[in-house]
């Protein structure tokens, strides 16, 4: 792709990232924004803090990716424990790497993923006036009081959360950007007296997905794929796609699975997850679910696309608390690239609209059986193709939209 001779002339870039690149989350949903950005001439540079098992497994894998993208990568190690004080020293020392490579490199932008990398980029802001770009994603102190992290009858995550409070009340005030995942966490966020009259400020950019990555099912795909997994050619197979901790309600998925069932006999519950498959089976067999009826697979990066087209309807139960507002699920786009049907439920930033918009699926509405017969009676009416499904997803999920969002950020602050 030919660069932008304006975007070349630019300063660099600094990406900082408390999640990994050696992350699955990296892979998805870091690289191919920044990969896309380089590719139109910006000069970028991450600093990201690494997991070592992962770091080791995948390091020369995501150095390939950004030395052939023209991205200087700079990985720091991530200390683990313990809990909230190992997570200081990272910032502390976050904040030392940003300025030193500030200081080789004079950065034009700071872009920053979430709070404790916003903390280390808010220091490059104040010193030496590097834009600030707050990614902010969504409302983490609240997902980690709501998902039982922190809990705020202890007095000492009741003084963790007003720092980090108090540190995204500044950082509001003072970014010259914000991103956010949802159109309703930008409704909440207009509510906030740190960005009264700048509703301009605030970009809404939802995960993305790369759809050359998912590619849909096609016969041979789907026996293959079934072939691995050891699934029926003739079963029906409902498939959950990521991690199972704290907000996914595994328990519902699991009934609503019943009833699937009893609709579908000799029907599988398919979980790509790289969870531990015993507390799976566990749930399972307290709702009368035989071990052969559920198929749990781990799957890289590379064998997600693959092991999708073995499925004929994606499931996603999130809790619908408050922070959840701000969610985009990446699992949602992802299914539906693979030209899957969804059944999920609302309340989790915009799923509900957007499954309303391109009648992909089907929205619960309660976590009961009337609600799960009521949401198969939607699936079973709909007539929309797997085509015409991830048609229709390419224009809210498609990455090349995401790069397009951040491309126009870029060049505005940049400019400023």
């Amino acid at each position: 792709m030919p660069q932008d001779d304006k975007a070349a002339s630019t300063r660099p870039i600094l990406y900082i990232s408390y999640d990994g690149l050696t992350d699955p989350l990296g892979r998805s949903q870091i690289l191919p924004y920044l990969v896309g950005c380089a590719r139109r001439g910006y000069r970028i540079h991450i600093l990201s803090c690494e997991k070592p098992g992962r770091f080791e497994r995948d390091r020369a894998r995501v150095r390939a990716i950004c030395d052939a993208a023209g991205i200087g990568w700079h990985p720091l190690p991530y200390h683990k424990a313990p809990p909230v004080v190992s997570t200081m020293v990272d910032l502390a020392i976050l904040r030392r790497e940003a300025t030193r490579l500030h200081r080789t490199h004079r950065f034009g932008l700071v872009h920053c993923r979430s709070y404790i990398a916003a903390a280390a980029g808010l220091d490059l802001k104040r010193r030496f006036r590097v834009p600030l770009l707050f990614d902010m994603r969504g409302f983490w102190p609240e997902e980690k009081t709501e998902g039982g992290s922190w809990n705020l009858a202890n007095p000492f995550f009741r003084l963790v959360y007003r720092y980090f409070k108090r540190l995204e009340s500044v950082l509001l005030r003072t970014s010259d950007a914000v991103v956010i995942l949802s159109r309703a966490g930008k409704a909440q966020l207009l509510r906030r007296p740190e960005l009264a009259g700048r509703s301009n400020a605030i970009s809404v950019i939802p995960c993305c997905v790369d759809f050359d990555h998912f590619p849909l099912a096609d016969a041979a795909r789907r026996a293959e794929a079934r072939t691995q997994l050891r699934i029926p050619d003739d079963a029906a197979v409902l498939v959950y796609l990521g991690s199972l901790g704290t907000w996914y309600m595994l328990p519902d998925m699991l009934d609503c699975f019943s009833v699937y069932r009893e609709r579908h006999p000799g029907a599988r519950f398919l979980f790509i997850t790289l969870d531990d498959p015993s507390f799976i089976r566990i749930e399972a067999a307290q709702r009368g679910i035989a071990n052969d009826e559920i198929v749990v697979s781990p799957a890289s990066r590379e064998d997600v696309p693959l092991f999708l087209t073995a499925a004929d309807l994606g499931i996603s139960f999130i809790r619908p608390v408050f922070s959840k507002i701000a969610s985009s699920p990446t699992k949602m786009g992802e299914m539906l690239a693979a030209g899957l049907p969804i059944i999920a439920n609302s309340g989790i930033g915009d799923i509900g609209e957007i499954v309303g918009e391109t009648e992909c699926g089907a929205v619960i509405e309660s976590f009961h059986r009337q609600g799960y017969e009521r949401a198969l009676d939607g699936i079973e009416r709909c007539s929309v193709s797997a085509e015409r499904r991830r048609e229709r997803a390419t224009t809210i999920y498609d990455v090349q939209l995401g790069i397009d969002a951040y491309d126009r950020l870029y060049q505005r602050l940049l400019e400023a």
